[in-house]
């Protein structure tokens, strides 16, 4: 039988050794299993080489100060919360809304929501009351722990049934986190916990629907995050920055499980507004070790002298979205590493990527990951070069995947049968390698021709004014679209039709004209998720709708009204 420890063991002493990694990681066999308790608790935090090992620290910028809690200390720290829960009328199988910024109580709740069987259902502190509503009614909450700033959003909720908790102090109706250090510090279970006993309800980010409800057990997370803990090249004793916010999934794999897998220090900066200058002599100072940031924070790191930064980073990861490739040469121009792209979904863990000691393509988002097995599928589900990212089910079901969406009658839907589909699209070269090719429902046609806006994305930022970039497609009478872009330049540039021209010229000599960008939004901010992917739907659906109103506007320029831009044979 395979346990937790071995599968774990297996890919730390392999984390260089890709091929031998994929060929015999076996999953650890479903059987019960608090991760919790049996790792967390029985392993890191009673070990001597780990129990006195920072499992957190939270640098306050603001404030000018730090906290630091060890393996032990959160553990007894995670028992008198998972007590305190209890005695509020918490069991096994009931569900808790958590909405809390990056402060101790976060990993604290996690950890005994867990250790008493509850679904915890994160949330960001962004959303709005009716945001909110939803959450408590879909996701049936009964208890909720939530920062001192949220309170005022619950007032018309309609929550009084539901048990409040807040990080902070007192108010009418709700009870003060603080009473937690009253209780017990020594935690029994009710009971054993199976495999797959619900344990997390993500709800994914919508566009005109609302938001699916995800859902992961008490294994696909906490054990399928081995194959994110190998992307990352994480080692006992590291130290582990994840730019990412509470309430999403990126947040759990990074910021929790996979650091925690690997016996290392999970390491956090809270900034009252981004300031890439400072977090970088922060992460040098305190001696981080791996690093894992989206494209934005990337983007905004190469505008600093990063070569003047001390640093101790061993591995540089992104995820969200892939890297261009001018990104990726500049990190590795200054500080001698790659950055290494990964793929994953809410759905999953990291299924694919570049790991560690292995040859990179710029561009790609690497191979499967130990324990996936991927297919790439054309439309009628059939094994293609370029086709949706698919996931084997049946005896090869990976353990990261979700146990399905969950309706509001609690069914399951979306990872049954014999595949799972992604919605995402990709291109497979010879030896293995997968190149994001967008959204099943973002890539277009303009004159019958594909266009994927990453590649036309690619080559803009290539430009030395712009910043950030989104392609969609505008509709067209004669193509029935055309590509379109909404730039954002870097600061002090200027949107001018001089910046304008500039940007097509460079886009002619780059671009084939079949797909070639025939219209300039200059603006001056990206709509984006929380977790820094921009969102093409909402600029899509600005095009299609020809809304000048909106506040996301910029100044736009099309190319036709450049006369000195030379024109192909089909275009005169």
């Amino acid at each position: 039988m395979t346990t937790f420890q071995d599968a774990r063991a297996f890919l730390l002493q392999n984390r260089t050794d890709y091929e031998t990694a994929v060929k015999d990681f076996r999953w650890p066999d479903p059987v019960p299993f608090n991760w919790a308790l049996d790792w967390f608790d029985a392993e890191l935090a009673t070990n001597a080489d780990s129990k006195d090992r920072p499992a957190l620290w939270i640098v306050d910028a603001a404030q000018d100060k730090q906290t630091k809690l060890s393996f032990a200390a959160l553990s007894q720290r995670s028992n008198q919360v998972a007590n305190f829960l209890r005695a509020q009328g918490l069991r096994r199988g009931d569900h808790l809304l958590l909405l809390l910024g990056n402060v101790v109580p976060l990993w604290e709740t996690m950890l005994a929501a867990m250790k008493l069987g509850v679904v915890v259902i994160p949330a960001t502190t962004l959303l709005t009351a009716d945001e909110l509503r939803d959450r408590l009614e879909r996701g049936k909450a009964k208890v909720v722990v939530a920062a001192q700033d949220q309170v005022a959003k619950f007032a018309s909720l309609g929550a009084e049934n539901i048990v409040r908790i807040v990080v902070g102090l007192a108010s009418d109706g709700w009870i003060a986190y603080d009473e937690a250090a009253k209780a017990s510090e020594s935690f029994t279970p009710d009971g054993s916990t199976n495999a797959d006993d619900p344990m997390l309800l993500y709800f994914t980010s919508g566009t005109t629907a609302k938001p699916k409800l995800v859902r992961h057990s008490q294994r696909s997370y906490p054990v399928g995050h081995l194959s994110t803990m190998y992307w990352i090249g994480l080692m006992p004793g590291d130290v582990h920055l994840n730019i990412s916010s509470p309430g999403w999934a990126k947040h759990a794999w990074s910021c929790f499980f996979a650091p925690w897998n690997a016996g290392a220090t999970v390491f956090v900066v809270n900034q009252p507004r981004f300031d890439a200058k400072a977090l970088l002599a922060t992460i040098g100072r305190c001696g981080v070790t791996t690093l894992c940031a989206p494209p934005t924070v990337w983007r905004l790191f190469i505008q600093e002298n990063l070569a003047s930064f001390k640093m101790s980073l061993r591995e540089v990861c992104g995820a969200g979205e892939p890297l261009n490739p001018e990104v990726i040469d500049q990190v590795q121009a200054a500080w001698g590493l790659t950055i290494r792209d990964g793929y994953g979904q809410t759905e999953t863990t990291a299924l694919a990527g570049n790991s560690p000691g292995q040859p990179i393509k710029i561009g790609s988002m690497g191979r499967p990951l130990p324990g996936y097995r991927v297919q790439i599928s054309d439309a009628d589900g059939n094994p293609a070069k370029e086709g949706e990212v698919t996931l084997v089910l049946g005896d090869d079901r990976p353990a990261g995947l979700m146990q399905g969406y969950q309706s509001d009658d609690g069914n399951l839907s979306g990872a049954e049968g014999a595949l799972y589909r992604s919605g995402d699209v990709v291109f497979a070269d010879e030896d293995g390698y997968l190149t994001f090719v967008g959204r099943s429902d973002d890539v277009f046609k303009s004159s019958d021709y594909r266009i994927s806006p990453f590649e036309l994305e690619s080559v803009l930022l290539e430009h030395e004014l712009v910043a950030e970039a989104a392609v969609v497609p505008s509709p067209d009478p004669i193509r029935l679209a055309i590509p379109k872009a909404f730039v954002l330049l870097i600061s002090g540039a200027e949107r001018t039709p001089e910046t304008a021209l500039s940007i097509f010229k460079h886009l002619h000599t780059r671009l084939a004209p079949f797909k070639r960008i025939r219209r300039l939004e200059i603006v001056t901010e990206l709509p984006k998720t929380i977790s820094g992917k921009i969102r093409r739907v909402q600029l899509r659906r600005l095009e299609r709708d020809d809304d000048r109103g909106d506040p996301l506007r910029g100044r736009e320029f099309r190319e036709e009204e450049f006369p000195e831009l030379p024109k192909t044979r089909s275009e005169t």
